[in-house]
Protein backbone atom coordinates (compact mmCIF):
# COMPACT_ATOMS: atom_id res chain seq x y z
CA UNK A 1 0.00 0.00 0.00
CA UNK A 2 1.22 3.39 -0.83
CA UNK A 3 1.88 6.24 1.40
CA UNK A 4 -1.33 8.09 -0.30
CA UNK A 5 -3.47 5.36 -0.02
CA UNK A 6 -2.58 4.84 3.41
CA UNK A 7 -3.22 8.47 4.59
CA UNK A 8 -6.66 7.96 2.53
CA UNK A 9 -7.34 4.95 4.75
CA UNK A 10 -6.56 6.42 8.11
CA UNK A 11 -8.83 10.42 6.82
CA UNK A 12 -12.15 7.71 6.13
CA UNK A 13 -11.81 6.31 9.78
CA UNK A 14 -12.34 10.07 10.56
CA UNK A 15 -14.72 11.08 7.88
CA UNK A 16 -17.84 10.32 10.29
CA UNK A 17 -16.27 12.57 13.05
CA UNK A 18 -15.45 15.52 10.50
CA UNK A 19 -18.53 15.98 9.21
CA UNK A 20 -20.34 15.68 11.99
CA UNK A 21 -18.09 18.73 13.68
CA UNK A 22 -18.73 20.42 10.58
CA UNK A 23 -22.59 20.19 9.97
CA UNK A 24 -22.76 21.14 13.59
CA UNK A 25 -20.72 24.15 12.47
CA UNK A 26 -22.38 25.23 9.18
CA UNK A 27 -25.93 23.85 9.18
CA UNK A 28 -25.20 22.22 6.02
CA UNK A 29 -24.78 18.87 4.92
CA UNK A 30 -23.49 20.28 1.42
CA UNK A 31 -21.09 22.54 2.96
CA UNK A 32 -20.12 20.05 5.81
CA UNK A 33 -19.14 17.65 2.87
CA UNK A 34 -17.43 20.87 1.27
CA UNK A 35 -15.45 21.21 4.39
CA UNK A 36 -14.34 18.13 4.95
CA UNK A 37 -13.21 17.66 1.38
CA UNK A 38 -11.40 20.78 1.81
CA UNK A 39 -9.63 18.81 5.27
CA UNK A 40 -8.88 16.04 2.39
CA UNK A 41 -7.30 18.23 0.26
CA UNK A 42 -5.15 19.72 2.83
CA UNK A 43 -4.14 16.90 4.57
CA UNK A 44 -2.89 15.05 0.61
CA UNK A 45 -0.36 18.63 0.05
CA UNK A 46 0.58 18.44 3.60
CA UNK A 47 3.89 17.03 5.26
CA UNK A 48 2.05 15.17 8.60
CA UNK A 49 5.43 13.38 9.99
CA UNK A 50 5.45 15.09 13.28
CA UNK A 51 1.34 15.16 13.60
CA UNK A 52 0.96 12.55 16.61
CA UNK A 53 -3.05 13.27 16.78
CA UNK A 54 -4.50 13.30 13.14
CA UNK A 55 -7.85 13.27 14.68
CA UNK A 56 -7.18 16.56 16.53
CA UNK A 57 -5.51 18.02 13.51
CA UNK A 58 -8.26 16.73 11.32
CA UNK A 59 -10.82 18.90 13.36
CA UNK A 60 -8.76 21.34 13.65
CA UNK A 61 -8.13 21.88 9.70
CA UNK A 62 -12.81 21.34 9.18
CA UNK A 63 -13.24 23.99 11.93
CA UNK A 64 -11.00 26.40 10.58
CA UNK A 65 -12.39 26.02 7.26
CA UNK A 66 -16.03 26.11 8.59
CA UNK A 67 -15.68 29.62 10.73
CA UNK A 68 -14.38 31.21 7.28
CA UNK A 69 -17.94 29.76 5.38
CA UNK A 70 -19.60 31.25 8.41
CA UNK A 71 -17.46 34.22 8.46
CA UNK A 72 -18.79 34.69 5.00
CA UNK A 73 -22.04 34.08 5.11
CA UNK A 74 -22.34 36.39 8.07
CA UNK A 75 -20.58 38.92 6.48
CA UNK A 76 -22.92 38.66 3.13
CA UNK A 77 -25.85 39.07 5.40
CA UNK A 78 -28.22 36.26 3.56
CA UNK A 79 -30.06 35.54 5.94
CA UNK A 80 -31.64 39.03 7.10
CA UNK A 81 -35.67 37.59 7.51
CA UNK A 82 -35.97 35.85 10.65
CA UNK A 83 -35.62 32.46 11.72
CA UNK A 84 -33.21 30.24 9.70
CA UNK A 85 -33.99 26.82 9.86
CA UNK A 86 -30.61 24.57 8.73
CA UNK A 87 -30.59 22.21 6.11
CA UNK A 88 -33.01 19.10 7.85
CA UNK A 89 -31.94 15.65 7.93
CA UNK A 90 -34.63 13.57 7.08
CA UNK A 91 -35.22 9.67 7.50
CA UNK A 92 -38.89 7.44 8.18
CA UNK A 93 -40.55 8.18 10.96
CA UNK A 94 -39.77 4.35 12.00
CA UNK A 95 -36.30 4.74 12.69
CA UNK A 96 -32.55 6.88 11.49
CA UNK A 97 -30.34 5.78 8.74
CA UNK A 98 -27.36 4.30 10.13
CA UNK A 99 -25.01 7.03 8.25
CA UNK A 100 -27.33 9.50 9.98
CA UNK A 101 -26.38 8.54 13.61
CA UNK A 102 -23.43 9.73 13.96
CA UNK A 103 -24.05 12.88 12.54
CA UNK A 104 -27.26 13.88 14.80
CA UNK A 105 -25.55 12.22 18.30
CA UNK A 106 -25.96 14.07 20.83
CA UNK A 107 -29.37 15.48 19.93
CA UNK A 108 -28.60 17.21 17.46
CA UNK A 109 -32.24 18.62 16.37
CA UNK A 110 -33.13 21.57 14.81
CA UNK A 111 -34.46 23.29 17.74
CA UNK A 112 -30.78 23.31 18.83
CA UNK A 113 -29.36 23.88 15.44
CA UNK A 114 -31.34 26.89 15.14
CA UNK A 115 -30.42 28.65 18.14
CA UNK A 116 -26.87 27.89 16.92
CA UNK A 117 -27.44 30.00 13.95
CA UNK A 118 -28.11 32.90 16.63
CA UNK A 119 -24.74 32.69 17.45
CA UNK A 120 -21.37 34.65 15.91
CA UNK A 121 -19.49 32.48 13.92
CA UNK A 122 -16.59 32.20 16.88
CA UNK A 123 -19.38 31.65 19.37
CA UNK A 124 -20.50 28.50 17.65
CA UNK A 125 -17.06 27.14 17.00
CA UNK A 126 -16.20 27.44 20.78
CA UNK A 127 -19.05 26.00 21.75
CA UNK A 128 -19.23 23.63 19.35
CA UNK A 129 -15.96 22.60 20.02
CA UNK A 130 -15.42 22.36 23.37
CA UNK A 131 -19.06 21.20 24.81
CA UNK A 132 -20.11 18.60 22.02
CA UNK A 133 -16.73 17.46 20.86
CA UNK A 134 -14.71 18.28 24.48
CA UNK A 135 -12.04 19.94 22.26
CA UNK A 136 -10.11 21.53 25.07
CA UNK A 137 -9.97 25.69 25.18
CA UNK A 138 -6.15 26.15 24.52
CA UNK A 139 -6.96 23.73 21.09
CA UNK A 140 -9.50 26.00 20.27
CA UNK A 141 -7.61 29.79 20.91
CA UNK A 142 -5.97 29.92 18.07
CA UNK A 143 -8.77 29.13 15.74
CA UNK A 144 -10.50 31.95 16.82
CA UNK A 145 -7.49 33.90 16.95
CA UNK A 146 -8.05 34.54 20.89
CA UNK A 147 -6.64 33.58 24.48
CA UNK A 148 -7.60 30.53 26.49
CA UNK A 149 -9.97 32.37 28.51
CA UNK A 150 -11.36 34.61 25.94
CA UNK A 151 -12.27 31.19 23.88
CA UNK A 152 -13.90 29.91 27.68
CA UNK A 153 -15.71 33.17 27.31
CA UNK A 154 -16.98 32.75 23.96
CA UNK A 155 -18.14 28.78 24.58
CA UNK A 156 -20.04 30.42 28.14
CA UNK A 157 -21.63 33.05 26.38
CA UNK A 158 -23.35 30.72 23.74
CA UNK A 159 -24.10 28.05 26.31
CA UNK A 160 -26.26 30.79 28.32
CA UNK A 161 -27.78 31.20 24.96
CA UNK A 162 -28.73 27.49 24.51
CA UNK A 163 -29.63 27.17 27.68
CA UNK A 164 -32.26 29.90 27.60
CA UNK A 165 -34.31 28.12 24.37
CA UNK A 166 -36.26 24.70 24.62
CA UNK A 167 -33.67 22.22 22.50
CA UNK A 168 -33.37 19.40 24.39
CA UNK A 169 -36.13 16.68 23.15
CA UNK A 170 -37.23 13.93 25.52
CA UNK A 171 -35.12 10.63 24.67
CA UNK A 172 -38.61 8.44 24.42
CA UNK A 173 -39.36 8.47 20.49
CA UNK A 174 -42.34 6.63 20.73
CA UNK A 175 -43.63 8.99 23.48
CA UNK A 176 -42.61 12.11 20.98
CA UNK A 177 -44.71 10.33 18.05
CA UNK A 178 -47.54 10.19 20.62
CA UNK A 179 -47.51 13.93 21.50
CA UNK A 180 -47.06 15.14 17.88
CA UNK A 181 -50.43 12.55 16.55
CA UNK A 182 -52.32 14.52 19.50
CA UNK A 183 -51.04 18.08 18.32
CA UNK A 184 -51.89 17.21 14.65
CA UNK A 185 -55.53 15.51 15.46
CA UNK A 186 -55.94 18.50 17.55
CA UNK A 187 -54.91 20.77 14.77
CA UNK A 188 -56.92 18.66 12.06
CA UNK A 189 -60.05 18.43 13.74
CA UNK A 190 -59.91 22.44 15.27
CA UNK A 191 -60.07 21.76 18.81
CA UNK A 192 -58.37 24.70 20.22
CA UNK A 193 -58.45 23.48 23.70
CA UNK A 194 -57.08 20.20 23.24
CA UNK A 195 -54.21 22.35 20.79
CA UNK A 196 -53.74 24.25 23.97
CA UNK A 197 -53.25 21.35 26.41
CA UNK A 198 -50.61 19.57 24.28
CA UNK A 199 -48.49 22.50 23.81
CA UNK A 200 -46.02 23.95 27.39
CA UNK A 201 -47.34 27.36 28.14
CA UNK A 202 -43.74 29.24 26.75
CA UNK A 203 -44.16 27.06 23.27
CA UNK A 204 -41.96 28.56 20.87
CA UNK A 205 -42.55 28.30 16.86
CA UNK A 206 -40.11 29.23 14.80
CA UNK A 207 -41.23 29.49 10.76
CA UNK A 208 -38.65 30.31 8.00
CA UNK A 209 -40.37 31.19 4.80
CA UNK A 210 -37.51 32.26 3.13
CA UNK A 211 -37.17 35.64 1.14
CA UNK A 212 -40.79 35.23 -0.11
CA UNK A 213 -42.68 35.31 3.14
CA UNK A 214 -40.94 39.26 3.40
CA UNK A 215 -43.23 40.92 6.29
CA UNK A 216 -45.01 37.46 7.20
CA UNK A 217 -44.89 36.16 10.94
CA UNK A 218 -41.90 33.71 11.80
CA UNK A 219 -41.84 33.22 15.19
CA UNK A 220 -44.66 32.51 17.77
CA UNK A 221 -44.24 32.54 21.44
CA UNK A 222 -46.86 30.99 24.36
CA UNK A 223 -49.66 28.28 23.34
CA UNK A 224 -52.83 30.25 22.72
CA UNK A 225 -50.86 32.04 20.10
CA UNK A 226 -48.93 29.04 18.55
CA UNK A 227 -53.12 26.91 18.66
CA UNK A 228 -54.62 30.19 16.83
CA UNK A 229 -51.39 29.80 14.55
CA UNK A 230 -51.67 25.61 14.41
CA UNK A 231 -55.63 26.13 13.25
CA UNK A 232 -55.19 28.43 10.20
CA UNK A 233 -52.04 26.33 9.07
CA UNK A 234 -53.87 22.96 9.08
CA UNK A 235 -57.27 24.67 7.47
CA UNK A 236 -55.30 23.94 4.15
CA UNK A 237 -55.78 20.40 2.62
CA UNK A 238 -52.52 18.90 2.62
CA UNK A 239 -50.78 14.90 2.97
CA UNK A 240 -48.82 14.92 6.21
CA UNK A 241 -45.99 12.35 5.70
CA UNK A 242 -44.56 11.30 9.07
CA UNK A 243 -40.81 11.49 9.63
CA UNK A 244 -38.31 11.93 11.68
CA UNK A 245 -36.37 15.31 11.40
CA UNK A 246 -33.04 15.20 12.78
CA UNK A 247 -33.82 12.40 14.76
CA UNK A 248 -36.79 14.06 16.43
CA UNK A 249 -40.78 13.26 15.50
CA UNK A 250 -41.90 15.63 12.45
CA UNK A 251 -43.68 15.65 9.40
CA UNK A 252 -43.53 16.62 5.45
CA UNK A 253 -46.60 18.40 4.27
CA UNK A 254 -47.28 17.45 0.66
CA UNK A 255 -50.07 19.57 -1.31
CA UNK A 256 -50.83 18.55 -4.68
CA UNK A 257 -47.39 15.78 -4.58
CA UNK A 258 -45.16 18.98 -3.72
CA UNK A 259 -44.12 19.86 -0.24
CA UNK A 260 -45.26 22.58 1.10
CA UNK A 261 -43.51 22.70 4.76
CA UNK A 262 -41.70 20.39 6.48
CA UNK A 263 -41.89 20.74 10.71
CA UNK A 264 -40.38 19.38 13.44
CA UNK A 265 -41.66 19.13 17.61
CA UNK A 266 -39.19 19.17 20.25
CA UNK A 267 -41.37 17.50 23.04
CA UNK A 268 -40.06 17.93 26.73
CA UNK A 269 -42.35 16.37 29.59
CA UNK A 270 -44.83 15.16 27.45
CA UNK A 271 -45.48 18.71 26.12
CA UNK A 272 -44.35 20.70 22.82
CA UNK A 273 -42.19 23.00 24.13
CA UNK A 274 -40.38 24.23 20.37
CA UNK A 275 -41.71 23.94 16.63
CA UNK A 276 -39.33 24.46 13.81
CA UNK A 277 -41.09 24.84 10.34
CA UNK A 278 -39.59 25.30 7.03
CA UNK A 279 -41.71 26.73 4.84
CA UNK A 280 -38.89 28.11 2.42
CA UNK A 281 -40.29 27.39 -1.46
CA UNK A 282 -37.00 26.89 -2.79
CA UNK A 283 -35.41 25.93 -0.55
CA UNK A 284 -38.11 22.68 0.07
CA UNK A 285 -38.31 22.02 -3.79
CA UNK A 286 -34.36 21.10 -3.38
CA UNK A 287 -35.13 18.10 -0.45
CA UNK A 288 -35.17 14.96 -1.81
CA UNK A 289 -37.97 12.72 0.14
CA UNK A 290 -37.35 9.52 -1.39
CA UNK A 291 -36.75 7.89 2.13
CA UNK A 292 -40.38 8.68 2.72
CA UNK A 293 -42.13 7.01 -0.47
CA UNK A 294 -40.98 3.51 0.75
Amino acid sequence: MGEQDWLAGRFEEHRPHLRAVAYRMLGSLSEADDAVQEAWLRLSRADTSDVANLGGWLTTVVARVSLNLLRARHSRREEPFGPHIPEPVIDRADGTDPEHEALLADSVGLALLVVLETLTPAERLAFVLHDMFAVPFDEIAPIVDRSPEAARQLASRARRRIQGEPVTPDADLGRQREVFDAFLAAARGGDFNALVAVLDPDVVVRIDLGAAGLGMVREVRGAEAAARNALGFAAADMVVLPALINGVAGAVMIRNGKPVSLGAVTVRNGKVVAIDILADPARLRELDLSVLEH
